[in-house]
């Protein structure tokens, strides 16, 4: 058994068992998918907290010829962790059926990634400086426009498959 493998069926086989009170109402893959993306995107709200009010100390990031204030900089360091979690967990556990290659999900994965890091900053950037919100809160309200977005793109475009099974 490869290393992928040994990984991936221990995680499948929870959610799967985690699946049964609701196999009824929702589909296992949705479920999946669902189990993948919000364990993802909680680590990615916890990394976003504690970058930002600990390790950045609420403070503006000044580089040799950049200053990043300290919501972006968290948001940053915390996609650096979760961007290869999330393609992990998508193309192999959520949309491990798509038949297409490893190198065009990667590439299609990073576009839409990188249309998700825009909508992050627009939207942190809008609810932070000119709705005046915590940005921690910023950052929810942001992950759940994000969330959408990207649902619907890796269902439809990274991960695609022949006959959609989400």
């Amino acid at each position: 058994m490869d290393t992928i493998e040994t990984i991936r069926k221990p995680i499948i086989e929870l959610i799967d068992w985690l699946h049964k009170p609701f196999q009824r109402i929702i589909p296992i893959k949705t479920f999946r998918y669902a189990v993948c993306g919000g364990v993802n995107t909680s680590f990615d709200i916890f990394l976003y907290f504690i970058n930002y009010n600990f390790l950045l100390q609420k403070k503006i990031v000044h580089l040799k010829y950049l200053s990043i204030s300290p919501y972006v900089a968290a948001f940053l360091i915390a996609f650096c962790v979760t961007f290869p979690t999330g393609f992990f967990l998508s193309k192999y556990i959520t949309f491990s059926q798509s038949e297409l290659r490893g190198r065009i999900q990667l590439f299609r994965y990073g576009l839409t990634v990188l249309m998700c890091i825009l909508l992050n900053y627009i939207f942190i950037k809008l609810f932070v400086e000119y709705f005046g919100l915590y940005a921690t809160v910023s950052k929810i309200l942001t992950t759940v426009i994000v969330i959408i977005y990207s649902y619907f793109s890796q269902k439809y475009f990274t991960f695609r498959t022949n006959v959609s099974t989400i």
